[in-house]
């Protein structure tokens, strides 16, 4: 005897046009590499750190640490441009996470600072030091906002 209950077999090409007609999963979406770059921007501020506290105490060498944070700076305006024209994206979980954070960072970023100019650093070493920390004060809080937002869902618009 045979099932009386009709089997509903889907085509393979309608369920593709389901799938693509729903919204994709947070997890699914395709973003450009904002996490990865802001990695790259503070791996070469560290490294300019570092190329600068190994010349102490005398008078380190500028130009490389120059080079290193002009790349870490041009990544992160580059982070930043592509950051601004993704669509589609939870901005408002983005800049919650973002302001607390860049509020935590810039007293951290500030305090160094302060030991850094308490500690008799003067000129273009100061100058330096202080972009460094400005890169790391703003760069660290992209990296923890997008990696929050990323996983929520957008906001209707």
């Amino acid at each position: 005897m045979t099932d009386p209950t009709p089997t509903t077999e889907v085509h393979p090409r309608e369920d593709a046009l389901q799938r693509s007609a729903t919204p994709l999963d947070p997890i699914d979406r395709k973003l450009p590499p904002v996490a990865t770059v802001c990695v790259a921007s503070m791996a070469l501020v560290i490294i300019g750190g570092i190329y600068l506290a190994s010349h102490l105490p005398g008078r380190p060498p500028l130009g490389a640490a120059v080079g290193l944070l002009g790349a870490a700076g041009v990544l992160l305006l580059g982070n930043l441009a592509v950051l601004s024209r993704i669509d589609g994206f939870a901005w408002r979980i983005f800049f919650q996470v973002f302001r607390w954070a860049l509020l935590a960072y810039c007293v951290i970023a500030g305090m160094l600072a302060y030991v850094f100019i308490f500690d008799g650093t003067r000129g273009s070493m100061l100058l330096l030091l202080i972009g460094m920390l400005a890169i790391f004060a703003i760069d660290i809080p992209i990296l923890l906002g997008f990696s929050v937002a990323r996983y929520q869902e957008p906001a209707p618009r």
